[in-house]
């Protein structure tokens, strides 16, 4: 029978932890990244028209109304309703693009997942993520 030379195994490495400190550090650079894209969003806006330009709301990423504009022919007394309607569609799709706005603001404080995303590739290596 041939003789086999023993090679040990290589250990495998235990992936480090995180020191405690550099995670505050990461979180505190995090809260100072989204406080200053809040602070952006407040004068930041976003334009929608409905009723093919009709009608014209600006909105800020804080889903604040600046403005809204109506074309004095949609105020005729007997299309009340549909004037209501139009707003309601507008208002509506402004809030919902300046929630958009907001979201993809905070992607890329957080790291393109989310505040989830982040915190867990942050707490990852506690075992925590």
């Amino acid at each position: 029978m041939a003789k086999r030379s023993y090679k040990p195994r290589a250990k495998k490495k235990k992936p480090k932890a995180p020191s405690p400190n550099n995670l505050m550090a990461q979180m505190q650079k995090m809260q100072e990244d989204m406080a200053a894209a809040q602070k952006e969003l407040e004068n930041e806006t976003v334009t929608v028209t409905a009723g093919g330009g009709a009608i014209s709301i600006v909105i800020t990423g804080h889903q604040r109304v600046q403005s809204i504009v109506v074309e004095p022919e949609l105020l005729d007394p007997e299309e009340v309703e549909m004037l209501q309607d139009m707003l309601v569609a507008a208002v509506n799709s402004a809030i919902e693009q300046s929630q958009a706005m907001a979201a993809e603001r905070m992607e890329g404080v957080t790291g393109g997942a989310g505040m989830g995303g982040g915190l867990d590739s942050l707490l990852g290596g506690l075992g925590l993520g």
